[in-house]
């Protein structure tokens, strides 16, 4: 399974690239993570459909308590992408 999400809240400046990185190293989720210029985190995940779905479940309360997640838009993606593990870009 391979989504991108668009985040909104308080994501940026707040531990929120390093969190999603660190549940998707543990979890095998390969992708990226990025910092918009509109104040949103944009991520590609790919991986296992319960795992990514764990994923955004996580996502949504928080990776710390600064994060404040208000808007996943989910985009689904047809193709999966050879990706080797999940970056902060």
């Amino acid at each position: 399974m391979r989504l991108i999400l668009l985040v909104s809240g308080k994501v940026q400046g707040v531990g929120f690239r390093n969190g999603a990185k660190q549940y998707a190293d543990i979890n095998d989720i390969t992708g990226w993570v990025q910092n918009q210029d509109d104040g949103t985190v944009k991520l590609e995940v790919q991986g296992k459909e319960q795992v990514v779905n764990k994923f955004i479940e996580k996502m949504k309360e928080g990776f710390n308590s600064f994060i404040r997640v208000n808007d996943v838009q989910i985009i689904h993606q047809d193709e999966e992408v050879s990706y080797n593990n999940f970056k902060i870009k």
